[in-house]
Order: structure tokens, then C-alpha cells, then sequence
């Protein structure tokens, strides 16, 4: 096994995955669902998983509760993932991806249950308690977390540590009211977050980059990575911007590709890779993800199979 720094995934608000299929989605009968298959989910639940499919060492640090939360804890053990789970209020939310007979893909999610301010303090000491290296916070936030949450979590933690990839207030907070002294290490968003923080269409490769050296330069992060669908993802720092753009393959499932991009991605540079590396490890884990049905992730084998395929390209920086 290669020799790397260890990796926390912090999941606040995991999900029971339930992926199945359905002949015709539409309102008013009932719909029967077949092939149903239940997975452990969550952001950073699904980074710790690719990142464990890619021979990583990772701990999963995953907040649950109720009899969901045991269910949810039983599964991603019996993958082999080592699982760190914190008490969480209430019952471990679920979420479902319907396919039709047409290849629609329906994605339904439970907001989770609130926090309370003891929760929040309870979860951010035993974080810093488990991280030990890299840790990287992906996911969205349970009702009730505040959106200063990442930027205290990357306080606690110290310069370059933490790789964020969340939603919600959590996002808005981090672009809109920037603490360069919390030093993310990476913030990673999806074109559609992007626009939606610009303002804006970002329809050209050129277009994410000068945003995301917009990001850097307010402080936002050392380094700013967005994914641009088929595209690829443009990663931006000091200095420093590239583009990986992946081959064309079948997609079966788009679920999963966000996650296995972060997990080859971090996985990389906790081997020592640089970020061009890193960068096309993810990239290659995004392409692997979509080829995969329902809410699966990435493989290794496929990950192998595109790796020489992605294609990187150093931009004006």
C-alpha cells in the first residue's frame, strides 16, 4: 500500500440510500419499485467509500442516530470502511433515486433532523479530536448548523488541512464573508453552485477560471476547484490554473461523480501527489462514477481504465 498522510471524511448529515426503478414516474397511482438496493450516503460517507475502493487508509467520521443510523453505521463497516460514528440527534435521514423505464432519474432527500448549539460544540471538539492529517468536510448541513461551521472547523484545525465541499448556507457563508485566516485548502464547487454564487451563466472554460481566481484573490481559499459537467473541472490558486477534461463514456448515473471526484482527488495529494496529478485522479474517479448505474461510485478498475484519457491543459493563470 502507498505510503500516504491519513485522511478524516466528516459527514453532518448522511443519508440511507435507496436506489431502485420504477416503469413510469406519475402522480396519482401507486408506483411499485423494483431492484431496490440500500447504500450508505452522505458527502463525505461517499468520498471515504471512493477513496477506500482506491486502496486509500480513511476514517469516516459520520454523525447518526436512531435505527436508520445503525443501519446506515452496519453498511459502510461491511464495506470496509472504517467508520467513526458520532451521536446525532433523531433518526439518520434517507434519500431515494428513482429510475424510469426512459432512463429519468428522479433524486428525493430528507432534510435531516435540527441541531442544537450543544450538538454543533459536541461535534466540532471530537472532529479535531479525530484528525490526525487531511481532512475533507463534503456534504450538506443538518436544520439548525450554523453556515460559520467550516470556516470554525478550519480555525480548529490549523493552515491547509481542510478540504470543504458543501451546500446551502454553508457555501454562502465561506464566498460570501471569507476568513482568509481559516486557510482552506481547497473548496470545491459544481457548476452549478458556481453560477449561482457569480451570478451568473458560466458556459466557457475561461469563464470558471477567471471566477474562481476571483474566489482565490478574495481569500475564499488557497485553491478553487469547479466541476464543468463533461467538461472537466478547472482548478485555480497562486499562481496556478489548470483544466482536466475527461474522456467521452457511457453514462449510466451522474449520482456519486461530485463524491468520487473529491475522494481520487484528495487521495492524491495525501500520497504526495502535486495538483496536476490530483486533478486528473479526480477527474478520471468523476468520469468512472458516471459510468456506474443508481447511486454507485466509482471503480478502481475504471478509474485505471480513463486515467491516461483525461486530458489536462495549464490555463492563464
Amino acid at each position: 500500500m502507498m505510503a500516504q498522510t491519513h485522511i478524516l471524511t466528516v459527514t453532518l448529515n448522511p443519508a440511507l440510500d435507496l436506489s431502485a426503478r420504477v416503469s413510469e414516474m406519475r402522480a396519482g397511482p401507486k408506483l411499485r419499485l423494483s431492484d431496490p438496493v440500500f447504500e450508505p450516503g452522505g458527502g463525505g460517507v461517499n468520498v471515504a467509500r471512493a477513496i477506500h475502493e482506491l486502496d486509500g487508509q480513511v476514517t469516516a467520521w459520520v454523525a447518526l442516530g436512531g435505527g436508520t443510523g445503525d443501519r446506515h453505521c452496519a453498511l459502510l463497516q461491511a464495506q470496509g470502511v472504517n467508520v467513526h460514528p458520532f451521536s446525532a440527534p433523531g433518526d439518520t435521514r434517507q434519500s431515494w433515486a428513482i429510475t424510469d423505464a426512459q432512463g429519468q432519474q428522479f433524486r428525493l432527500q430528507l432534510p435531516g433532523d435540527a441541531w442544537t448549539q450543544a450538538d454543533i460544540d459536541r461535534a466540532l471538539d471530537d472532529i479535531l479530536g479525530q484528525a490526525r492529517g487531511m481532512v475533507v468536510l463534503s456534504g450538506s448541513q443538518p436544520p439548525g448548523v450554523d453556515g460559520g461551521f467550516a470556516q470554525r472547523l478550519a480555525h480548529g484545525l490549523g493552515a491547509g488541512r481542510l478540504i470543504l465541499d458543501t451546500s446551502g448556507a454553508a457555501l454562502e457563508q465561506v464566498i460570501q464573508t471569507p476568513d482568509p485566516a481559516a486557510h482552506l485548502r481547497v473548496l470545491r464547487l459544481d457548476q452549478t453552485e458556481a453560477e449561482a454564487q457569480a451570478g451568473q451563466p458560466l458556459p466557457e472554460i475561461e469563464d470558471v477560471r477567471h471566477f474562481a481566481h476571483t474566489l482565490v484573490a478574495r481569500g475564499v481559499a488557497q485553491h478553487i476547484c469547479i466541476a464543468h459537467g463533461a467538461n472537466g473541472s478547472v482548478l485555480v490558486g497562486q499562481g496556478v490554473a489548470l483544466h482536466c477534461r475527461p474522456p467521452q463514456v457511457a453514462v449510466a448515473s451522474k449520482v456519486g461523480a461530485g463524491d468520487s471526484f473529491t475522494g481520487a482527488f484528495t487521495l492524491a495529494l495525501a500520497r504526495g501527489q502535486d495538483l496536476a496529478q490530483a486533478l486528473q485522479a479526480g477527474t478520471a474517479a468523476a468520469a468512472a462514477a458516471v459510468m456506474t448505474p443508481g447511486t454507485q461510485l466509482c471503480s478502481r478498475a475504471d478509474v485505471q481504465a480513463v486515467m491516461t484519457e483525461c486530458t489536462l491543459h495549464t490555463l492563464h493563470a
